[in-house]
């Protein structure tokens, strides 16, 4: 399953890890790893006319005041979410 947004398409983020070996030289420099910095998704149960969908959300978006409209049913439910997600990788 990828780690991807399904409402707002955040997806992972490369990054590097580095470790300070606090010594001196440029032969003795600290080494640069590559990582993935994974958005903070949650499991989100959206109610619909046609039944309950569940959604990954990022937390940035369960936050932001439109998804919550929607949320608490002052919005329709975008028609682009109630899709089955295709991730493009």
């Amino acid at each position: 399953m990828a780690k991807i947004c399904q409402v707002s398409g955040k997806r992972g983020n490369n990054a590097k890890h580095i470790r300070n070996q606090h010594s001196q030289g440029w032969k003795y420099k600290a080494p640069h790893k590559n990582r993935v910095q994974s958005p903070n998704l949650q499991v989100v149960r959206l109610k619909t006319p046609h039944g309950v969908v569940r959604l990954k959300v990022a937390t940035s978006v369960i936050k932001s005041e439109a998804f919550n409209m929607v949320a608490c049913g002052l919005r329709p439910v975008p028609k682009a979410w109630l899709k089955k997600p295709s991730y493009d990788i």
